[in-house]
C-alpha cells in the first residue's frame, strides 16, 4: 500500500537557524517555524499559532543558515517524520519534524542582503541543492501584511 506524505508551510522563523555537521560532514540545519491562522472566538477573532520543527540537509542547510534569521518568512515543502530519542535524564521522547525538500525565501529583497527571492531544492541524485527560479508562491501585493 502506498500513501502520500507531503507538507507545505509558509511561516516565520522563531529563532535563528542552527547548523551542525554529521559524522560524514553533511550539513544539517534546524529551525522552528511558526504558522498562524485567525480563529473565531465568539464575536471576535483570535490568532492561533502552531510551531513546527524544520530539518534541512546538504547545501540547502548551509543556504538556510546563511540567509535566514529569526523572523524570516519562508515557504517549506517537505514531509513529516517522527523519531524517538533519549533525553539527558534517560527518558524516551518522540518528536515530529518536517524534513524540507525545498525552501523558498519569501522576504523582500531589502531584508536578504540583496539576494532577493530564492528557492533551494534538494537534488535527489546527489543530495546537492540548486537555486530554482520562478516557483515561489506569488501574492497579489507583495507589500501586504501576512497574518503571521
Amino acid at each position: 500500500m502506498s500513501g502520500l506524505n507531503k507538507v507545505m508551510l509558509i511561516g516565520r522563523l522563531g529563532r535563528d537557524p542552527e547548523i551542525r555537521y554529521s559524522s560524514n560532514n553533511t550539513p544539517i540545519c534546524n529551525f522552528s517555524l511558526a504558522t498562524s491562522e485567525r480563529v473565531r472566538k465568539g464575536d471576535s477573532f483570535e490568532e492561533k499559532t502552531e510551531w513546527h520543527r524544520i530539518v534541512v540537509f546538504g547545501n540547502q542547510a548551509e543556504n538556510a543558515s546563511k540567509f535566514l534569521k529569526k523572523g524570516s518568512l519562508v515557504f517549506v515543502d517537505g514531509k513529516i517524520q517522527s523519531r524517538t530519542y533519549q533525553d539527558k535524564d534517560g527518558n524516551e521522547r518522540s518528536v515530529f519534524e518536517i524534513i524540507a525538500n525545498s525552501l523558498n525565501f519569501l522576504d523582500p529583497k531589502d531584508n536578504m542582503s540583496g539576494q532577493g527571492e530564492r528557492t533551494y531544492q534538494q537534488n535527489p541524485k546527489d543530495g546537492e541543492t540548486q537555486p530554482q527560479a520562478g516557483n515561489a508562491p506569488k501574492f497579489d501585493n507583495e507589500d501586504d501584511e501576512l497574518p503571521f
